[in-house]
């Protein structure tokens, strides 16, 4: 199998988060001039830090995206520090300006929309790479994606449930569909990785 196929679990962890942080950053930059001139210095400068951290971990990201695995699997521990930060520093977003629920709702209703976003993009990856093996593999290969594509409407369900609780709760039910995604993918891949790819006749 090809280097670039086993690095896709790399690049969907990163992309699901990079989209989670675009899709945050976009809401709050959109609702930053609703606010009073005093909070809104305030948010603009915890906006401008969560750009950073962004800005730092798709710099990180891209650097290792073509140096593989073994140094994707280092720079992935660096990559979680710093996805960290970003959600105590989105948290400490909403602690601070969005104390009404419906802006809470907001973030949660984009930043869950990103991680649906990034299951269906990683399905299709998955059946892309598994288009070029032999018939007699493809049928694991096609099980890995329907179980990826179940587990996105399974992970939409709970996430629609979750949509109107706290802060907290919603926070956990991304967390929840965040492990789930990795999970999922890192099996998926791991199916291709063990089917090399062979030329068909």
């Amino acid at each position: 199998m090809p280097a670039e196929s086993i690095m896709h679990f790399y690049f969907n962890w990163a992309k699901e988060r990079i989209d989670e942080m675009d899709a945050a950053l976009a809401l709050l930059e959109a609702k930053a001039p609703q606010m009073k001139a005093d909070a809104r210095e305030k948010a603009d400068q915890l906006i401008a830090d969560l750009k950073r951290r962004r800005d730092e971990f798709q710099v990180l990201a891209r650097k290792h995206a073509e140096a593989g695995e073994v140094p994707w699997k280092s720079a992935q521990t660096q990559l979680q520090t710093q996805w960290n930060a970003f959600e105590t520093q989105l948290k400490s977003y909403v602690e601070t300006f969005a104390k009404q629920i419906e802006h809470q709702q907001a973030i949660f209703r984009e930043v869950a929309a990103a991680q649906i976003k990034a299951w269906r993009e990683a399905a299709d990856r998955l059946r892309a790479e598994g288009a070029k093996m032999v018939a007699v593999k493809r049928p694991e290969i096609d099980a890995a994606v329907k179980q990826m594509k179940a587990g996105a409407d399974v992970q939409f369900e709970r996430l629609k449930e979750a949509g109107d609780q706290s802060w907290s709760v919603i926070s956990a039910a991304l967390a929840e569909s965040r492990k789930a995604f990795d999970k999922a993918n890192h099996a998926a891949w791991e199916t291709l990785k063990r089917n090399p790819e062979t030329p068909k006749s």
